[in-house]
């Protein structure tokens, strides 16, 4: 789990976007490497292929720029050259092309984007599952506690399935990780793994 690496493939004009859709996924043990975000000054989309030659799986956001970029055509082909499982996030009415026509894919929804971040999240997960017969990976964030200096390691571990994760979504339940040093409490949307607030120890005496 903490050594799966994900390369996303997508437009220029769709960098921030990737950004929005990404932004909590890279709270988790897993390596993403947005192809936009990754080139330096003096270098081209072909000095990345290492890295994705190296991912465990590619996300191909297909918007009609997307769609239409030479760079995101290149690098699917070359994904699945290399046998790597490319995961469409696509905008309707874009239609998937070549490869990944018939390839199950998550759909964009820009007006509802906890929703689509949700289903990124069930498909990455699904991805990265390990052979045999174990179940979805536990996901986890780390972090250190903010609380007046603590700087108590801090870790929400996340073992529930998908479905039940958007239950508590739905009944607005947050998932909650506590400081086990000062007792400071964080809340994080279970839907999208984004962080909601922190409780003190002092607010929670008053609850």
């Amino acid at each position: 789990m903490t050594d799966a690496q994900v390369f996303v493939t997508h437009a220029s004009e769709d960098l921030d976007l990737a950004q929005d859709l990404f932004g909590t996924v890279r709270n988790l043990p897993v390596g993403v490497h947005l192809a936009m975000e990754e080139l330096e000054a003096g270098r081209t989309r072909s000095d990345l292929k290492g890295r994705l030659a190296n991912a465990d799986v590619v996300v191909a956001v297909l918007t009609a720029e997307g769609v239409a970029d030479h760079w995101v055509n290149q690098e699917i082909g070359f994904a699945t050259a290399r046998g790597i499982p490319v995961l469409p996030l696509y905008e309707p009415p874009v239609d998937r092309p070549g490869y990944l026509a018939n390839v199950e894919g998550v759909q964009l929804d820009r007006e509802e984007v906890p929703v689509t971040v949700f289903n990124l999240l069930c498909r990455l997960r699904a991805e990265i599952a390990p052979l045999g017969t174990l179940s979805t990976p536990n996901w986890y964030l780390e972090f250190p506690c903010n609380f007046e200096g603590c700087g108590h390691r801090v870790v929400l571990d996340v073992e529930q399935q998908q479905k039940d994760l958007w239950q508590q979504y739905e009944h607005n339940q947050p998932l909650v990780a506590t400081c086990g040093e000062c007792g400071s409490r964080y809340l994080f949307n279970p839907g999208t793994l984004g962080y909601v607030r922190r409780e003190d120890p002092a607010e929670q005496e008053q609850v």
